[in-house]
C-alpha cells in the first residue's frame, strides 16, 4: 500500500505503515498520543512517540487473580484484552492539585490550579472502555456540577477505538452490551486482521469530522467487501468466546432483591477490602481531598485523590463509620455498580472489562457473585421463600 492515498473520508484499509502514519499525524496535530505498550511484565498505557512501541506480537492470559503476558505466533498489535489501567488514569487522574496558598504579609493568598489540560489522542480504546468513557462523561459532566478537570481533559480528546477480536478469560462485554464491536463515541475505529490471505491490515472507519480529516491524511486503499466480511466475522467470533457471562436477569432488580442474601457473608469472608477492584475499574469515580502544608505554615495545598468505597473512612459521618464491616462495603460496591447506578445515571456502572476479577488478590469474580445471588433469588420453594 506504499504511496497510495485514501479514496474515502469514511473508511479505508491501512497496513502497519498506515498505523505508523496515524500516530505521526496525531502527534503533528498537537496530540499527546497514549496507547498500549509492554512494560514491567504487562501491557500498560503510556505515551507513544511512534507506533513501534505498540505491543506487536504480544498477547495476555487472564484469569481470576492472574495476569500473564504471552508471545503470540503473529504480529498483531491489539490482540490482547484489557490491562491494569484504563483511560480513566488520564481523564480522571488519581492525583489533582485543586489550589495552593501562600502566606504573604501575614495574609493567605489563594491560587486555583489552572494548569492547561493536556490534549490527548487515545489509540487502542477497547469497546468496553469506550462505553466506560461515555459512562464517566455522564457522571462527571452530565449533571449540574461538572468536574472541570475531567471536562478539560475530555473535551479535547481524540479517541481511536479498536474492536476486539480476541477476548480475555475474564471478559464479559457481551453480557453488558458493550462489545466486542465498537459503539458510538469514537473518532476513528480499527478492526485488526492478520491472515495469510490479506496479511497484516486494519479496516479503519471515521466517526467524526475530525476523524475523517485524520483518515484522509493516511496512506491506504479502498475498503473491499472481503476485508469488511473478514472483520465482521472476527468480531462475531469474539462475541462467542467470552471468558465470563453475567446471569440473564435484570441486574438492577436482582441487586435490590438480594440485600439480605447469605452470599454477602460468604464473599465478605474472602474480601480483603483492599479496593483493587475500584482502582482498576474504568468507571469508579470516588475521590477524597487532602490538605498539606510545609513546616513553616506559609505554604498549603489541597489535592484531590482517588478514594474507594472499601475504605473505612469513605462512609465516615460525625460519630463513626456507616459501613464498618467487609460485608457492608462489598455489598455497597456491587449493588451500586450493578444496581443503583441505574437510579443515579440511567445505566449500569459495569462495562464487562473483567479488570476487577483479574486484579483481585483473592480472585473474587463479579460474575460469580451475581450468579450466586441470582441462584439464591430463584431457589426452589422447598429451600425457603424467595425474596419478592
Amino acid at each position: 500500500m506504499n504511496g497510495s492515498t485514501t479514496p474515502s473520508a469514511d473508511e479505508a484499509v491501512i497496513d502497519r505503515e498506515g498505523l505508523a502514519a496515524l500516530v505521526d499525524v496525531l502527534r503533528a496535530r498537537g496530540f499527546t498520543v497514549i496507547g498500549p505498550t509492554v512494560r514491567g511484565g504487562a501491557i500498560v498505557l503510556d505515551e507513544l512517540e511512534s507506533a513501534a512501541s505498540l505491543p506487536y506480537g504480544w498477547g495476555v492470559e487472564h484469569e481470576a487473580g492472574r495476569y500473564r503476558l504471552r508471545e503470540r505466533t503473529d504480529t498483531a498489535a491489539f490482540a490482547n484484552a484489557a490491562g491494569p489501567q484504563s483511560w480513566k488514569t488520564f481523564l480522571h487522574p488519581a492525583r489533582v492539585r485543586q489550589w495552593r496558598a501562600e502566606r504573604i504579609d501575614g495574609q493567605p493568598v489563594f491560587e486555583a490550579d489552572d494548569t492547561p489540560p493536556p490534549r490527548y489522542a487515545f489509540l487502542g480504546v477497547r469497546p468496553c472502555d469506550l462505553r466506560a468513557i461515555a459512562v464517566q462523561d455522564r457522571v462527571l459532566t452530565g449533571g449540574r456540577h461538572a468536574d472541570p478537570t475531567y471536562q478539560g481533559r475530555r473535551s479535547g480528546a481524540f479517541l481511536v477505538s479498536v474492536e476486539c477480536t480476541e477476548p480475555g478469560g475474564t471478559c464479559f462485554c457481551v453480557s453488558m452490551g458493550t462489545g466486542p464491536a465498537a459503539g458510538p463515541g469514537y473518532d476513528l475505529v480499527l478492526t485488526e486482521l492478520v491472515d495469510d490471505e490479506g496479511g497484516h491490515r486494519f479496516w479503519i472507519r471515521s466517526g467524526s469530522p475530525e476523524g475523517a480529516e485524520v483518515l484522509a491524511e493516511l496512506p491506504g486503499r479502498s475498503a473491499d467487501d472481503a476485508t469488511r466480511e473478514a472483520a465482521h466475522e472476527r468480531v462475531s467470533q469474539a462475541a462467542g468466546r467470552m471468558g465470563r457471562t453475567m446471569p440473564e436477569a435484570d441486574l438492577h432488580q436482582l441487586m435490590a432483591g438480594t440485600l439480605d442474601a447469605p452470599r454477602w457473608d460468604d464473599v465478605a469472608s474472602r474480601c480483603l477490602t483492599c479496593g483493587n477492584c475500584t482502582m482498576v475499574c474504568p468507571t469508579c469515580f470516588c475521590t477524597t481531598t487532602q490538605d498539606i502544608t510545609d513546616l513553616t505554615g506559609d505554604h498549603a495545598e489541597r489535592w484531590r485523590l482517588w478514594d474507594s468505597c472499601f475504605d473505612l473512612d469513605h462512609s465516615y459521618l460525625h460519630g463513626g463509620t456507616v459501613r464498618a464491616s467487609s460485608r457492608s462495603r462489598y455489598r455497597q460496591w456491587l449493588t451500586h455498580k450493578l444496581g443503583t447506578w441505574y437510579d443515579q445515571f440511567g445505566s449500569s456502572g459495569c462495562v464487562g472489562c473483567g479488570r476487577c476479577i483479574v486484579w483481585c488478590p483473592v480472585a473474587i469474580d463479579i460474575t460469580e457473585e451475581a450468579a450466586a445471588l441470582h441462584d439464591w433469588a430463584n431457589r426452589p420453594a422447598d429451600e425457603g421463600e424467595a425474596p419478592a
